[in-house]
């Protein structure tokens, strides 16, 4: 019974995901619901011994219901105004595999090395991501700073995390909500490069910075 539950719920994900007849918020919202019935199946199963499957999958549904994000018209298009906003910066601008829009900037045009407090010529695209931020009050965002492996983790973990900031609030200056922001310093602990480059050190300070447009639940008729 526990694997006809939680095998179910998969297929439901998959199947309610790709209903021709649905918008995309409410694709995401129909995967979100049964991803999280199938996680809420499991749970369920092992703590209740099989019974409580059926309760973990209602439970896990209403929470997946919330919990997936859309990419909207309007993601797509503050995606290609950053793009030409950035073109030839280094900026890496991609949508993710969960539906969000990210920004990666590398430490050239973001910051000094050892400050937190942004370069001049890193305001111009902060100016230009935060006009699409007011155009879509909707989505939500996530500011993550790194560091290089350079100095000690008492040194980098606040660094990161002031960058993040420091970001977070030229934004807010430009008419960005301060309740719409999450920000988080990861100091040396995610390289993308190994650090034993200068060039490569380079590339492990950086700012990612993700927004998201969580899908809504639909109402009902």
């Amino acid at each position: 019974m526990r694997n006809k539950i939680i095998v179910s719920s998969i297929l439901v994900a998959f199947s309610l995901g790709g209903c021709a007849n649905m918008t995309e918020t409410q694709k995401g919202t129909a995967k979100g619901a049964a991803i999280g019935a199938g996680a809420g199946a499991v749970v369920g199963a092992i703590a209740g011994k099989g019974k409580g499957a059926a309760i973990g999958a209602a439970v896990g549904g209403a929470a997946g219901a919330v919990a997936g994000n859309v990419w909207s018209k309007r993601q797509e298009e503050q995606k290609k105004q950053m793009e030409e906003a950035t073109a030839g910066t280094g900026v890496a601008v991609t949508q993710t595999a969960d539906n969000r829009l990210k920004l990666d900037i590398p430490s050239d045009i973001s910051f000094a090395v050892g400050r937190a407090d942004i370069n001049p010529n890193f305001r111009a695209i902060l100016n230009t991501f935060a006009n699409g931020l007011v155009s879509n009050p909707s989505s939500n965002v996530t500011i993550i700073g790194h560091t290089d492996s350079t100095g000690t983790d008492a040194i980098n973990n606040p660094l990161s995390l002031n960058r993040a900031a420091s970001v977070r609030d030229y934004l807010t200056t430009r008419g960005v909500a301060l309740n719409r922001f999450t920000i988080d310093g990861r100091g040396s602990r995610e390289p993308i490069a190994v650090n034993d480059t200068a060039a490569n050190k380079a590339k492990n300070r950086r700012v990612e910075i993700f927004v998201a447009e969580p899908a809504q639940t639909p109402q009902a008729n």
